[in-house]
């Protein structure tokens, strides 16, 4: 068999209940591991689907005025149409109404039933309905469902029951023996403790005179599967269980996403009945965090503290929601998410650092290659430090994805990116450009940035499929072997002599609403000198001919341009004015990159009183407009001289 084969399962859904943030969260992340897998070499399959038994769906059902069929037909579309939304692309959506799972379930039924491994009792307890099961009086939490916030109904009624209890001290040595079986450790740890008393067995059915609408037991048709059995088989039932190819390929390398909410069916029930049912134990159990309100409390439509992770999807795109889910959240751990989270993680690392090393790159070759990717001279040693963090990217990379640490994976291809951003400053291809001698420099440096670029689209290819798509689309890339897992683990694989073209912004920054349009307090405070200047003069909104012929308008030259240490929105420029090199600072710098202003003739005013913005001097002001598309300069229609007037 194949050593590189994965299998990722989310749980099936409950389709009492439309898709939230939660589910989001395990799909994407679900998505993004089969995805991973598939550009490194492994044989990868992806399961998610939904659960469509049970007490709570009949009731949900009956509250929407519909049959049970039809809800859960309803319901689980949705679903399907969320996952479309986030870009998830799944192999199989199994349903537990399907045929083939209902097949499998009895099967399994069945098999362990005539081991002698089920039996029938008679039972009373807390029973509470939205678990669908029994709980202890040490599980309560005030005497309430620690879960749903409200007390059990005492039940006693005939079932059948699975001897689970007969398989805790296998269980518990196997945990102990594999300690990569559930992660992270502290949940590993947790049902370790839970495994040092005894659990009693499980009740697996329900009467079907008060419960219906499940799979009825195959000796009795007078009891219903109880859902968490029922549900559970879904990771072998969608493969073809007992005999199907998928399931002879996928099933041992199995690796389920849960939430921490529904860690003790899928550490104790589903181990448990498997090792009943004669069936091999799955490979992972990872458990994630609870998503909590960007207040840090738990999300609750009363608290209005609910994150849409669908809305969030229309507005930023799909690939946005998708890199912020996978890079803001260690796995595993509790975390607050919402929407200002996600502007700031966008801004800072999309917009700032992966947009702005794009934009610029693709800029300067452009302007100094003709758009055509050069060939490489003479490595230097800043050269080799970068290309050197490159071809250590992948084994990285493979080790963190396969701990779940992926946040971690997603900074160290971000550690790469603002390395790149660095060599640029480093280098200084524009000063580069201006000496011919230099020429070849200027090819290596370039051709690095443009490689940096491509091994990074390949590298983010299973965070932001399209974003990936588009990066390598600039590059002019359409030779499919250049987007390869293998392509990445030795430098240089770009082509020279291949087209940019620098389409797109692809990570136009976002402005948050608090303090949108903001700006510096120096600016603000030269705006408002101004504004009372102004109101104080008669008809401050009308100027006379001669108040204008005050105002000198000039044709600048840009010379060089670069970014304002602390400073998002500044660039601070050297301009040529005829004879005469200025200094002026702008607040263009989330519309323009440093590179695509170097060579522009723009329009200045060059006789305002000299200013300083954030401690720089700036001896004049240049011309934009803006409107709800942006910001643009004010330029000239064909080449004129510096410091020529502006009439």
């Amino acid at each position: 068999m194949n050593e590189k084969v994965f299998y990722v399962t989310t749980p099936i859904y409950y389709v009492n209940a439309e898709p939230h943030i939660g589910h989001a969260y395990t799909t994407v992340i679900a998505d993004f591991l089969n995805r991973w897998h598939r550009l490194a070499g492994y044989d990868s399959y992806f399961l998610t689907g939904t659960d469509e038994h049970g007490e709570k769906i009949a009731q949900a059902a009956k509250a929407a005025g519909e049959e049970p069929q039809v809800f859960v037909d309803r319901v689980s579309n949705r679903f399907k149409e969320a996952w479309k939304k986030l870009c998830i692309e799944y192999d199989d959506f199994i349903r537990t109404t399907e045929p083939r799972h209902k097949k499998a379930v009895q099967y399994i039924l069945q098999k362990v039933y005539d081991s002698g491994d089920i039996y029938y009792g008679e039972y009373e307890g807390l029973y509470c309905v939205g678990c669908e099961r029994f709980l202890t009086e040490k599980e309560l939490v005030d005497g309430l469902c620690p879960d749903h916030g409200m007390a059990p109904e005492k039940r006693r009624e005939g079932n059948y029951f699975f001897k689970m209890e007969k398989y805790r001290p296998w269980l518990r040595d196997y945990i102990k023996s594999h300690p990569d079986f559930i992660r992270p450790e502290g949940y590993r740890n947790e049902i370790l403790s839970i495994l040092s008393e005894p659990i009693g067995d499980l009740s697996i059915s329900r009467p079907s005179k008060r419960v219906s609408w499940g799979i009825p037991m195959p000796w009795d048709d007078s009891h219903v599967t109880y859902v968490w059995f029922d549900a559970l088989i879904n990771y072998v039932s969608a493969l073809g269980y007992p005999d199907g190819e998928k399931y002879k390929r996928y099933w041992e390398h199995a690796s389920h996403l849960v939430g921490k909410d529904i860690i003790k069916p899928h550490a104790i029930f589903w181990p448990t009945m498997l090792q009943a049912a004669g069936i091999p134990i799955y490979k992972n159990l990872n458990v994630g965090g609870f998503l909590m309100g960007p207040d840090g409390r738990k999300m609750s439509k009363t608290l209005g503290n609910v994150v849409d992770p669908f809305e969030l999807a229309d507005k930023y795109g799909a690939d946005v929601v998708r890199y912020y889910l996978l890079s803001d959240i260690p796995y595993g751990q509790d975390a607050p998410v919402g929407e200002a989270n996600l502007i700031s993680r966008y801004n800072t690392d999309l917009a700032n650092d992966l947009g702005n090393l794009l934009s610029r790159t693709v800029t300067m070759v452009e302007k100094f290659c003709g758009r055509t990717i050069p060939a490489p001279g003479p490595r230097e040693s800043l050269d080799e430090e970068l290309i050197n963090m490159a071809e250590n990217l992948p084994e990285t990379e493979e080790n963190l994805v396969n701990s779940m640490q992926l946040n971690a994976a997603i900074k160290e291809i971000w550690k790469l990116v603002g390395r790149a951003n660095k060599y640029i400053d480093e280098t200084s291809p524009w000063s580069l450009a201006k000496d011919p001698t230099k020429k070849e420099r200027l090819d290596t440096v370039l051709y690095n940035l443009l490689e940096i670029l491509r091994i990074t689209a390949v590298h983010i290819s299973p965070i932001m499929p399209n974003i990936s798509k588009k990066i390598l689309d600039q590059l002019g890339i359409t030779d499919e072997t250049l987007s390869t897992w293998e392509s990445v683990k030795k430098w240089g694989g770009l082509p020279s002599g291949l087209k940019v073209s620098r389409k797109e912004i692809i990570f136009p920054r976002i402005e948050n609403n608090k303090g949108k349009g903001e700006a510096p307090k120096e600016d603000q405070k030269m705006a408002q000198e101004i504004s009372r200047k102004v109101e104080k003069e008669e008809g401050a909104n009308v100027i006379s001919i001669e108040d204008f012929a005050k105002i000198d308008l000039r044709i600048a030259e840009v010379l060089e341009a670069e970014k304002v240490e602390g400073a998002d929105k500044l660039l601070k420029l050297q301009i040529k004015i005829g004879n005469e090199k200025r200094q002026i600072v702008a607040g263009i710098a989330q519309h323009y990159t440093p590179e695509e202003l170097i060579g522009k003739k723009i329009v200045v005013v060059a006789n305002l009183k000299p200013a300083k913005l954030r401690g720089i001097e700036s001896c004049g002001m240049l011309l934009a407009a803006s409107d709800s598309k942006g910001l643009t300069l004010v330029t000239v229609d064909r080449d004129i001289d510096s410091g020529a007037k502006v009439k």
